[in-house]
């Protein structure tokens, strides 16, 4: 998304493992995999949002890697995330 301006969000699938890469703005996690990094799909110098949705039961989010606090993600629900460039961490949004 580009603040300011009208953008579409972008979509994108991918697999649950300890390390994900988020390549959209709305990513749909599959598979019951724990995931503890999830890479920023604008890199770590800029904040930006993540919207999580899961298809697996119980995927959970751990805080061994970038995650600053651990969450069991609903399925089929959506999840916020925002990337704090300031402590190289995601934040999930309530």
């Amino acid at each position: 998304m580009i603040p300011g301006s009208v953008s579409k969000l972008s979509e994108a699938t991918v697999a649950s493992a300890a390390t994900i890469t988020a390549k959209a703005d709305i990513v749909t996690l599959t598979g019951t995999t724990g995931v503890n990094n999830i890479v920023p799909g604008l890199g770590t110098a800029v904040s930006q949002f993540l919207i999580l949705v899961t298809t697996g039961a119980g995927v959970v989010l751990g805080t061994s890697g970038n995650i600053l606090v651990g969450a069991t993600v609903t399925t089929n629900r959506a999840l916020f995330l925002v990337w704090m460039k300031s402590q190289q961490k995601w934040v999930i949004g309530l």
